[in-house]
C-alpha cells in the first residue's frame, strides 16, 4: 500500500501533471507563463514535457506574450508536439486575453486621462498591421456612450467623414469627442495629415458646440496625446 503522503508530494508528479496541481494548491499567480501555456496544451511530444515545450516556445517569442499571441496556426505547429487543435486552443487563449483587457478598460468608461484613453482603445488597435482610426463619444461627465471606427487605412482629410463624426455625435447626445489611430510603424510623431484631420474635425465640432477633447496615436507598447503636447 503506497503511502499517500508520499503520492501527493510534487515530486512524484509527472511533468505535464505539474503545472495543474500547481495551480491547484498553489494558485495561477504561482504558475509561470510557460506552466500556464502548457496547461492549455496538456502535452508535450516523446522527448519534452509539455512545460519544456512551452518553454521553448515562448523562448521563440522573447518570452513575451503578446508576441506569441500573433503567432499564427501554421507557425504554432512548427513545433513538434503542437497539432492543429492545440495551436487553434493557445490562440483562442490569448484572443481571449486580449479582449479581457479591453473589457476591464470599458468597465471604467469615464476618460479621466490620456492614459485611461490609451487602456481603452489598445486592445483594439494597438496590435493592428494597418491603421484604424476611431471616434469616442462622450457625455459632460466624460463617459464613453460610443465609440466606432471611422476609417480603415491611411489616414488623409478625404477619408474621414467629418458629417458622419458630427451626426453621431448628436445622435448619441455627445458632448465631447476624443479621435484615436494607431501606428502600426511604432512611431509616436504625429503626421501633417493626422494634425489637418484634427483641426478639420476641432473646427467642425466647434459649430454645433462638440469639443474635440484630444487626439491619441496609439502603438503596441505607448501613446502620443496631442491634448498633452499641448498641440490640439
Amino acid at each position: 500500500m503506497s503511502d499517500k503522503s508520499t503520492s501527493f508530494s510534487i515530486k512524484n508528479w509527472s511533468q505535464d501533471d505539474q503545472p495543474r496541481e500547481k495551480l491547484l494548491y498553489k494558485g495561477k499567480v504561482a504558475l509561470s507563463d510557460a506552466e500556464l501555456v502548457a496547461i492549455l496544451i496538456g502535452s508535450g511530444n516523446r522527448q519534452e514535457s509539455a512545460v519544456a515545450l512551452c518553454k521553448r516556445i515562448l523562448a521563440s517569442t522573447d518570452n513575451n506574450l503578446s508576441q506569441l499571441g500573433k503567432l499564427t496556426i501554421k507557425q504554432l505547429m512548427e513545433f513538434k508536439g503542437i497539432g492543429e487543435a492545440k495551436a487553434i486552443t493557445i490562440i483562442a487563449a490569448l484572443e481571449l486575453g486580449r479582449r479581457r483587457r479591453g473589457g476591464e478598460a470599458l468597465e471604467r468608461k469615464k476618460i479621466t486621462s490620456s492614459k485611461s484613453v490609451f487602456e481603452l482603445m489598445q486592445p483594439i488597435i494597438g496590435e493592428l498591421p494597418h491603421e484604424e482610426f476611431w471616434i469616442i463619444y462622450l457625455n459632460n461627465s466624460n463617459k464613453v456612450i460610443h465609440k466606432s471606427q471611422l476609417s480603415k487605412g491611411g489616414i488623409t482629410g478625404t477619408l474621414v467623414d467629418t458629417r458622419l463624426v458630427l451626426k453621431t455625435a448628436l445622435e448619441v447626445g455627445a458632448v465631447g469627442l476624443i479621435l484615436t489611430h494607431n501606428h502600426p510603424s511604432g512611431t509616436l510623431k504625429p503626421s501633417q495629415a493626422d494634425k489637418d484631420v484634427t483641426l478639420k474635425l476641432k473646427l467642425a465640432a466647434q459649430s454645433l458646440d462638440i469639443k474635440v477633447l484630444d487626439h491619441l496615436i496609439i502603438t503596441e507598447q505607448s501613446y502620443f496625446s496631442f491634448a498633452d503636447q499641448s498641440i490640439l
